[in-house]
Formats: C-alpha cells, sequence, structure tokens
C-alpha cells in the first residue's frame, strides 16, 4: 500500500444551521486503534440523523468523530492493534459513529462487513445505516415472522426501501405510506402489496381494510406526532409498534386504552449511541441472514442521487426536500 498522507479533506461545520454550514475542511487523518480499521473512503451515506447533528440536536456519542457522516465503503489501507478480520487491500462497508464525510475513516473491524458481492463501493455506501437499524428494529425488536402483515411509515425513506424489501423478503405482507402517487408507486415496485398516500388517504382505515379488519401485526413509525395514536387504531390485537424517529415532533396526546385492549407492545431504539458489542451483534446477523439476499440480487439500496463530498450542503438540501426516493449518497 502507498504511503498514507497526514491530512485530508473532511466536511465539518463550526456552529449549527442551515445547509451553507456545511464546508470542506482539512483535517488529520485518523489513526485506527486496537480492533479498528482504516479505510480510504470511496463513498459515504446521507441519513436524517446527520441533517439533525447540522442542525445542532444530535451531538456525536462521547469520543466519537464531530465530523458527520454514519457509513461509509471503501478499502481498508491501515490496520489498528489486534485487527485480524480484514487484510490490507479489502472492500469493506461500515457503520461508524461519525466521521463518514472524510476522506479517510476509522471503523471497528466488528462493526465492518465486505462489500456484499455483486455491489459497488457506492451501493455498499447505502447499506449499514438502514439495513442495521431495518434489521435491529424490524427483526429483532419488532420479531417480524413470515405470514404477518407490517406497516412502514415514510415508505420511500433509505429506512423505508430497505424495509419494504426485507420485510418481503423474509414472507411478510407490506403496507407503505408515503407522499404522493410517485412514491405510493415507488413502494409498489420495492414490493409493497398496498401503498398509502397519506395526503389523500387515511391509513388506519387502508390498512384495516388491507389486513381483513383485523389490523396490523407490526408498525415502523419514524414520524410520530399524532401518528402514535393512529398506529394503536391500525394495530391488530397483540400488534407491535416500533419508534425510530419524531419526524412529527416527540411529544402526542394518547389514549392509552388502545394499548391496554388490544395488549400492544410499544419499543422503539436508536442505533448511533449503542456499543461496538451491541452493533457486532447486528453486524453478524445481517452477514448470515442478509447478505445472502443482496448477493442474489432480491434486496438492493434504491439510490437516489449522488454528490461529490465538496457538495454536501447541496445533498443535505435535496434530504430536507423529501423529494427523494430511496437514499443520497457522497461519492469521495
Amino acid at each position: 500500500m502507498p504511503a498514507l498522507p497526514e491530512t485530508m479533506t473532511a466536511i465539518g461545520f463550526e456552529a449549527p444551521g442551515g445547509p451553507d454550514v456545511l464546508q470542506a475542511t482539512t483535517r488529520p487523518v485518523p489513526k485506527p486503534g486496537p480492533g479498528e480499521i482504516l479505510v480510504a473512503v470511496a463513498a459515504a451515506g446521507i441519513n436524517r440523523p446527520d441533517v439533525l447533528q447540522r442542525l445542532g440536536g444530535y451531538a456525536p456519542p462521547p469520543g466519537a468523530s464531530d465530523i458527520p457522516g454514519l457509513e461509509i465503503a471503501g478499502t481498508v489501507v491501515a490496520l489498528g492493534d489486534g485487527a485480524r478480520r480484514f487484510a490490507l487491500g479489502d472492500q469493506v462497508c461500515g457503520l461508524v459513529a461519525g466521521g463518514g464525510y472524510a476522506q479517510y475513516a476509522v471503523v471497528h473491524e466488528s462493526n465492518a462487513l465486505p462489500v456484499p458481492a455483486g455491489l459497488s463501493l457506492l451501493e455498499a455506501a447505502a447499506i449499514p445505516e438502514t439495513y442495521f437499524t431495518v434489521w435491529t428494529n424490524v427483526f429483532q425488536r419488532g420479531a417480524l415472522k413470515s405470514g404477518e402483515s407490517f406497516m412502514v411509515h415514510g415508505g420511500t425513506s433509505g429506512i423505508g426501501t430497505t424495509a419494504i424489501q426485507l420485510a418481503r423478503a423474509f414472507g411478510a405482507m407490506v403496507i407503505a405510506t408515503a407522499g404522493s402517487a410517485e412514491k405510493c408507486a415507488a413502494c409498489r415496485e420495492l414490493g409493497a402489496e398496498h401503498a398509502i398516500n397519506y395526503r389523500e388517504q387515511d391509513f388506519v382505515a387502508v390498512a384495516k381494510q388491507a389486513t381483513g379488519g383485523r389490523g396490523v401485526d407490526l408498525i415502523l413509525d419514524m414520524v410520530g406526532g399524532d401518528y402514535i395514536g393512529r398506529n394503536y387504531e391500525a394495530a391488530a390485537e397483540s400488534g407491535r409498534i416500533v419508534q425510530i424517529a419524531f419526524l412529527n415532533g416527540p411529544k402526542a396526546e394518547v389514549d392509552f386504552r388502545r394499548l391496554m385492549m388490544k395488549r400492544l407492545t410499544h419499543t422503539g431504539s436508536t442505533l448511533r449511541p449503542r456499543t461496538i458489542t451491541e452493533k457486532a451483534a447486528i453486524a453478524a446477523e445481517l452477514e448470515a441472514r442478509v447478505w445472502p439476499l443482496l448477493a442474489q440480487g432480491r434486496c438492493k439500496p434504491v439510490i437516489h442521487q449522488t454528490f461529490p463530498l465538496a457538495r454536501a450542503a447541496e445533498a443535505h438540501r435535496l434530504m430536507e426536500s423529501n423529494t427523494h426516493i430511496g437514499k443520497i449518497v457522497l461519492t469521495v
């Protein structure tokens, strides 16, 4: 491997604000610690938490880089002490707690995975954050089983497009909500049997109709707000609701009698603050159960648009417009 430079280009910001606060800066190339690998980043995915961090509402966990970016793909160029899972020159994708918007990033080897067969580094960069999130929330916490019904709000987001494909691949009947006819068509193309335009239809009524009146077994919600009570209405008896974000706000007035009468389970999680060991367990299950589906083409990251690293501000503007279908990726 050629000698590594001392410095690199990264995207940072001095104070919270709109997309234009994102600026290219020069930073030292990070050094991998014990069990870590240094990756020459080829591409980095953009996610909603990056926007929240830029706005000042989602600080990196202690010890994490202040550079935005939670997922990367690239080539291993250095190994920390004890790192043996990958060799120099291997192509990997990985989940990082920060530091993705840069030419180089460190990731713990247990939180990295080989690029799935048949996928490019660009495609691989769009996998970790959404696939880790969907796997842990839909299949680990939500315990989705074959033959059950599953509803995801925000069906054309990175999370939504991933959840639709994985739920279908594992035998669930999928219902998705989205905000336009074009987005609903994209949900159906990805495998949703029912796509609900929430601007024109009541998702509670349509979900009940789609399930023969019994309601939905599992709901993945990133909206919050008044959706919380409506999810309770849409859920089946003994149904589960998993909360992963609050685009409409974290507070709501809810009639909890539905929770009791239907014996519902309402849980939730965040991914970024979880330990390396917890993320490693998710990675191991993904490699065993989902990587074969990616290699077979049964699931695939949906990429809406790419931007060069220096145009990260434009990429954030696109994400905030909510017009995209699938992932937005920075190329490095």
